[in-house]
Protein backbone atom coordinates (compact mmCIF):
# COMPACT_ATOMS: atom_id res chain seq x y z
CA UNK A 1 0.00 0.00 0.00
CA UNK A 2 1.22 3.32 -1.15
CA UNK A 3 0.43 5.87 1.36
CA UNK A 4 1.36 9.71 1.42
CA UNK A 5 0.96 11.89 5.24
CA UNK A 6 0.74 15.49 4.47
CA UNK A 7 1.92 17.95 7.98
CA UNK A 8 -0.04 20.83 9.27
CA UNK A 9 -2.20 22.59 6.82
CA UNK A 10 -1.96 26.55 7.70
CA UNK A 11 -3.67 29.25 6.34
CA UNK A 12 -5.12 29.73 3.42
CA UNK A 13 -2.13 29.23 1.33
CA UNK A 14 -1.27 25.63 2.84
CA UNK A 15 -4.66 24.43 2.37
CA UNK A 16 -5.30 26.09 -1.34
CA UNK A 17 -1.80 24.43 -2.29
CA UNK A 18 -3.20 21.19 -0.85
CA UNK A 19 -6.39 21.20 -2.77
CA UNK A 20 -5.15 22.18 -5.60
CA UNK A 21 -1.91 19.63 -5.65
CA UNK A 22 -3.30 16.68 -4.19
CA UNK A 23 -5.25 15.23 -6.91
CA UNK A 24 -2.07 14.77 -9.09
CA UNK A 25 0.01 13.77 -6.46
CA UNK A 26 -2.82 10.83 -6.20
CA UNK A 27 -2.71 10.15 -9.93
CA UNK A 28 1.06 10.69 -10.65
CA UNK A 29 2.29 8.35 -7.73
CA UNK A 30 -0.78 6.05 -7.93
CA UNK A 31 -1.12 7.07 -3.95
CA UNK A 32 -3.95 4.37 -2.00
CA UNK A 33 -4.57 6.21 1.22
CA UNK A 34 -3.82 9.82 2.08
CA UNK A 35 -3.51 11.76 5.55
CA UNK A 36 -3.86 15.50 6.16
CA UNK A 37 -3.27 17.57 9.08
CA UNK A 38 -6.15 20.48 9.23
CA UNK A 39 -5.60 21.69 12.39
CA UNK A 40 -4.07 25.20 11.72
CA UNK A 41 -5.72 25.73 8.36
CA UNK A 42 -8.27 28.29 9.37
CA UNK A 43 -6.23 31.30 9.26
CA UNK A 44 -3.85 29.22 11.43
CA UNK A 45 -5.93 28.20 14.50
CA UNK A 46 -8.08 25.05 13.81
CA UNK A 47 -10.52 24.17 10.52
CA UNK A 48 -14.42 24.82 9.91
CA UNK A 49 -16.62 22.01 8.14
CA UNK A 50 -16.12 24.35 4.83
CA UNK A 51 -12.23 23.69 5.01
CA UNK A 52 -12.72 19.70 6.02
CA UNK A 53 -15.32 19.14 3.15
CA UNK A 54 -12.70 20.86 0.70
CA UNK A 55 -9.79 18.87 1.80
CA UNK A 56 -11.75 15.44 1.38
CA UNK A 57 -13.23 16.66 -1.85
CA UNK A 58 -9.42 17.01 -2.64
CA UNK A 59 -8.79 13.26 -2.24
CA UNK A 60 -7.60 13.08 1.22
CA UNK A 61 -8.91 9.91 3.21
CA UNK A 62 -8.64 10.97 6.69
CA UNK A 63 -7.90 14.84 8.14
CA UNK A 64 -6.31 14.90 11.89
CA UNK A 65 -5.98 17.63 14.13
CA UNK A 66 -3.96 18.46 17.44
CA UNK A 67 -4.74 21.24 20.19
CA UNK A 68 -6.21 23.77 18.03
CA UNK A 69 -9.13 21.45 16.90
CA UNK A 70 -11.40 23.37 18.93
CA UNK A 71 -10.14 27.16 17.82
CA UNK A 72 -13.08 27.30 15.38
CA UNK A 73 -16.02 26.60 17.84
CA UNK A 74 -17.36 24.74 14.26
CA UNK A 75 -15.60 22.30 14.61
CA UNK A 76 -17.68 20.73 18.33
CA UNK A 77 -20.53 20.93 15.81
CA UNK A 78 -19.36 18.67 12.56
CA UNK A 79 -16.87 16.51 14.25
CA UNK A 80 -19.80 13.95 15.75
CA UNK A 81 -21.31 13.56 12.19
CA UNK A 82 -18.12 13.60 10.02
CA UNK A 83 -16.23 10.55 10.27
CA UNK A 84 -13.46 10.76 8.42
CA UNK A 85 -12.35 14.16 10.72
CA UNK A 86 -10.06 13.10 13.38
CA UNK A 87 -9.38 14.77 17.17
CA UNK A 88 -7.04 13.25 19.41
CA UNK A 89 -8.37 10.14 21.17
CA UNK A 90 -6.98 11.10 24.61
CA UNK A 91 -9.50 14.02 25.13
CA UNK A 92 -11.99 13.13 28.24
CA UNK A 93 -14.96 10.76 27.38
CA UNK A 94 -17.35 12.81 26.30
CA UNK A 95 -15.42 14.84 24.38
CA UNK A 96 -17.20 15.46 20.42
CA UNK A 97 -16.11 13.77 17.61
CA UNK A 98 -13.84 10.90 17.25
CA UNK A 99 -9.79 9.66 17.69
CA UNK A 100 -9.76 6.93 15.43
CA UNK A 101 -11.10 5.28 12.93
CA UNK A 102 -10.96 2.40 10.10
CA UNK A 103 -11.26 3.27 6.10
CA UNK A 104 -10.80 1.51 3.01
CA UNK A 105 -8.22 2.01 1.48
CA UNK A 106 -8.16 2.82 -2.65
CA UNK A 107 -6.62 -0.75 -2.99
CA UNK A 108 -9.08 -2.36 -0.52
CA UNK A 109 -7.06 -2.76 2.57
CA UNK A 110 -7.98 -1.72 5.72
CA UNK A 111 -6.71 1.07 7.73
CA UNK A 112 -6.73 2.28 10.70
CA UNK A 113 -6.23 5.83 11.76
CA UNK A 114 -5.54 7.30 15.29
CA UNK A 115 -4.62 10.57 16.18
CA UNK A 116 -3.10 10.96 19.95
CA UNK A 117 -1.93 14.04 22.09
CA UNK A 118 1.13 13.82 23.66
CA UNK A 119 1.15 16.01 27.13
CA UNK A 120 5.20 17.21 27.25
CA UNK A 121 5.17 21.36 27.04
CA UNK A 122 1.25 20.78 25.43
CA UNK A 123 -1.58 22.27 26.42
CA UNK A 124 -4.37 21.25 26.98
CA UNK A 125 -2.53 18.44 28.94
CA UNK A 126 -5.07 15.40 27.88
CA UNK A 127 -5.17 11.63 29.12
CA UNK A 128 -2.26 9.44 28.98
CA UNK A 129 -0.95 8.93 25.34
CA UNK A 130 0.40 6.25 25.71
CA UNK A 131 -2.72 4.29 27.18
CA UNK A 132 -4.83 5.59 24.93
CA UNK A 133 -2.38 4.25 22.21
CA UNK A 134 -2.94 0.76 24.12
CA UNK A 135 -6.14 1.07 23.71
CA UNK A 136 -6.31 1.48 19.56
CA UNK A 137 -4.05 -1.19 19.31
CA UNK A 138 -6.12 -3.40 21.48
CA UNK A 139 -9.62 -2.91 19.77
CA UNK A 140 -7.77 -2.88 16.14
CA UNK A 141 -5.18 -5.06 15.61
CA UNK A 142 -2.62 -4.55 13.21
CA UNK A 143 -3.38 -7.73 11.07
CA UNK A 144 -6.14 -8.93 12.62
CA UNK A 145 -9.11 -6.06 11.87
CA UNK A 146 -6.60 -4.00 10.31
CA UNK A 147 -4.18 -4.12 7.23
CA UNK A 148 -1.93 -0.86 8.23
CA UNK A 149 -2.37 1.54 11.59
CA UNK A 150 -0.85 5.05 10.83
CA UNK A 151 -0.79 7.08 14.01
CA UNK A 152 -0.63 10.86 13.93
CA UNK A 153 1.12 11.72 17.31
CA UNK A 154 0.63 15.33 17.70
CA UNK A 155 3.19 16.51 20.82
CA UNK A 156 5.75 19.01 21.22
CA UNK A 157 8.67 17.01 22.37
CA UNK A 158 10.69 14.72 19.82
CA UNK A 159 11.76 12.70 22.69
CA UNK A 160 8.30 11.93 23.57
CA UNK A 161 7.18 10.99 20.24
CA UNK A 162 10.18 8.55 19.74
CA UNK A 163 9.62 7.35 22.63
CA UNK A 164 5.79 6.29 21.90
CA UNK A 165 7.03 5.21 18.17
CA UNK A 166 9.42 2.24 20.26
CA UNK A 167 6.36 1.84 22.07
CA UNK A 168 4.03 0.89 19.39
CA UNK A 169 6.75 -0.81 17.30
CA UNK A 170 6.21 -3.72 15.54
CA UNK A 171 2.30 -2.99 15.82
CA UNK A 172 1.62 0.17 14.08
CA UNK A 173 2.50 0.50 10.19
CA UNK A 174 3.51 4.19 10.72
CA UNK A 175 3.95 7.20 13.39
CA UNK A 176 4.31 10.56 11.95
CA UNK A 177 5.41 13.57 14.32
CA UNK A 178 3.02 16.52 13.92
CA UNK A 179 2.69 19.87 15.74
CA UNK A 180 5.95 21.74 15.29
CA UNK A 181 5.65 22.25 11.53
CA UNK A 182 9.38 21.94 10.80
CA UNK A 183 10.10 18.65 8.58
CA UNK A 184 12.89 16.39 10.18
CA UNK A 185 15.23 14.65 8.73
CA UNK A 186 15.24 11.26 10.88
CA UNK A 187 12.46 9.03 8.73
CA UNK A 188 13.45 5.48 9.65
CA UNK A 189 11.96 1.91 9.84
CA UNK A 190 12.54 1.15 13.22
CA UNK A 191 13.24 -2.53 14.38
CA UNK A 192 9.86 -4.33 14.78
CA UNK A 193 9.22 -2.61 11.23
CA UNK A 194 7.12 0.97 12.29
CA UNK A 195 7.86 3.64 10.09
CA UNK A 196 8.66 6.72 12.07
CA UNK A 197 9.21 10.68 11.70
CA UNK A 198 9.65 13.31 14.62
CA UNK A 199 7.80 16.00 12.18
CA UNK A 200 6.61 15.71 8.89
CA UNK A 201 6.89 19.52 8.61
CA UNK A 202 3.85 22.04 7.66
CA UNK A 203 2.14 22.36 4.52
CA UNK A 204 2.15 26.75 3.92
CA UNK A 205 4.65 29.56 4.10
CA UNK A 206 8.12 28.33 4.87
CA UNK A 207 8.95 32.54 4.34
CA UNK A 208 7.57 32.82 8.06
CA UNK A 209 7.50 31.91 12.14
CA UNK A 210 6.02 28.60 12.01
CA UNK A 211 3.46 29.40 8.98
CA UNK A 212 2.44 32.83 10.49
CA UNK A 213 3.63 36.29 9.21
CA UNK A 214 6.97 36.75 11.06
CA UNK A 215 6.28 40.35 12.56
CA UNK A 216 4.36 39.98 15.07
CA UNK A 217 6.15 36.45 16.56
CA UNK A 218 9.32 38.50 16.25
CA UNK A 219 8.02 41.77 17.53
CA UNK A 220 7.16 39.55 20.55
CA UNK A 221 10.01 38.02 21.12
CA UNK A 222 11.96 41.78 21.22
CA UNK A 223 10.02 43.59 22.85
CA UNK A 224 7.73 41.15 24.50
CA UNK A 225 4.58 43.49 24.07
CA UNK A 226 1.97 42.57 21.68
CA UNK A 227 1.50 45.04 18.71
CA UNK A 228 -1.39 42.59 17.08
CA UNK A 229 -2.81 39.33 16.28
CA UNK A 230 -0.96 36.32 14.59
CA UNK A 231 -1.88 35.96 11.22
CA UNK A 232 -1.07 33.18 8.88
CA UNK A 233 1.42 33.93 5.92
CA UNK A 234 0.23 34.88 2.51
CA UNK A 235 3.35 33.71 0.29
CA UNK A 236 3.49 30.78 -1.82
CA UNK A 237 2.97 27.03 0.37
CA UNK A 238 5.72 24.23 0.34
CA UNK A 239 4.10 20.89 1.03
CA UNK A 240 5.51 18.71 3.82
CA UNK A 241 5.01 15.15 4.29
CA UNK A 242 6.36 11.75 4.62
CA UNK A 243 5.51 8.71 2.18
CA UNK A 244 5.81 5.23 2.75
CA UNK A 245 5.02 1.76 0.95
CA UNK A 246 3.39 -0.91 3.94
CA UNK A 247 3.58 -4.12 3.05
CA UNK A 248 0.48 -6.20 1.81
CA UNK A 249 1.52 -9.31 4.08
CA UNK A 250 2.53 -8.01 7.21
CA UNK A 251 1.26 -4.42 7.65
CA UNK A 252 4.75 -2.74 8.13
CA UNK A 253 7.00 -0.24 6.39
CA UNK A 254 9.23 -1.23 4.05
CA UNK A 255 9.91 2.10 2.63
CA UNK A 256 9.38 5.28 4.04
CA UNK A 257 11.30 8.93 2.56
CA UNK A 258 9.87 12.78 2.79
CA UNK A 259 8.12 14.28 0.70
CA UNK A 260 8.60 18.43 0.19
CA UNK A 261 7.26 20.35 -2.87
CA UNK A 262 7.29 24.28 -3.15
CA UNK A 263 9.41 27.37 -3.52
CA UNK A 264 11.42 27.52 -0.15
CA UNK A 265 12.61 24.12 0.60
CA UNK A 266 14.72 21.62 -1.18
CA UNK A 267 12.19 19.28 -2.89
CA UNK A 268 12.12 15.53 -2.63
CA UNK A 269 9.95 12.69 -3.21
CA UNK A 270 10.11 9.08 -2.21
CA UNK A 271 12.24 7.69 -5.17
CA UNK A 272 10.85 4.08 -4.71
CA UNK A 273 7.95 5.87 -6.47
CA UNK A 274 8.83 6.84 -9.67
Amino acid sequence: MRLLFLGDMVGKTGRTAVWEQLPGLISDFKLDFVIVNGENAAGGFGITEEIFRETISAGADVVTTGNHVWDQRDALAFAPREERFLRPSNFPKGTPGRGSGVYIARNGARVLVANIMGRVFMHPELDDPFQAGERELAACPLGEQADAVVIDFHAEATSEKMCFAHFVDGRASLVVGTHTHQPTGDHHILNGGTGYISDAGMCGDYDSSLGMDKEEPLNRFLSKVPKGRFEAATGPATLCGVGVDISDRSGLTERIAPFRRGPRLEETAPSFWS
